[in-house]
């Protein structure tokens, strides 16, 4: 085993080599470069890639938890919830392709796991079934994961990339709801919570009358 080299310093080097060349440059043979080491080096700690992109998943969510723990229940499952999105969001857009490293991964760390419990405690207590409860935090995650990647890829993306003139050119004669659709898209924030709004309408008809 390489002297000095740690699971808390691999995920550490990961997150850098992230964010400096992206997801796709994020292999082990590159990683071990990074800390100087070779790869079999790393695999003591990590055995391959995707349990990197677990401990890296979790590095995150530990950090969503904590801010979220930070935030005293409002008294409305909805506010809380909310809160909850904000704070995964926030935390996916420090890192580049941040959303893309939780997509498809499972968390390692029981005590991140654990904190789920006080969530579905908030959303019962609130008039929702248990499964009911466990499906608000899924989609919630699904829908802030998804989000992130297609606002994540059109900011690093080159200028111009996402030109709704060009787009107009390129799609040629008619679709013409298409194009003006195209120049109403706002982005960041506003379509954020816009959006967030109509899920979080959606998941408050699943609770009684």
């Amino acid at each position: 085993m390489a002297k000095g080299i740690t699971r808390e310093r691999i995920v550490a080097a990961a997150l850098e080599l992230l964010n400096d060349e992206g997801m796709d440059a994020l292999t082990v043979r590159a990683l071990a470069s990074r800390l100087d080491v070779g790869a079999p080096a790393l695999y003591w700690h990590v055995r391959n890639k995707q349990e990197l992109l677990d401990e890296m998943s979790t590095f995150v969510m530990r950090r969503v938890t904590d801010a979220v723990s930070a935030i005293p229940p409002s008294g409305s499952w909805r506010d809380d919830v909310a809160a909850y999105a904000r704070a995964l969001r926030a935390e996916y857009l420090r890192h580049r392709d941040g959303a893309r490293i939780f997509s498809g991964t499972r968390l390692a760390d029981p005590e991140v796991v654990k904190a789920k419990e006080s969530w579905l405690a908030r959303l019962t207590a609130a008039g929702f079934t248990l499964a009911e409860a466990d499906d608000v935090l899924d989609l919630v995650i699904a829908f802030v994961v998804g989000f992130v990647i297609e606002e994540q890829e059109r900011t690093q993306s080159e200028p111009g990339r996402y030109s709704p003139d060009e787009r107009d050119a390129w799609l040629g004669e008619g679709a013409e709801l298409v194009k003006a659709a195209g120049h109403l898209r706002d982005e960041g924030d506003p379509r954020f919570e816009r959006q967030l709004d109509i899920v979080l309408d959606g998941l408050a008809t699943r609770l009684p009358t």
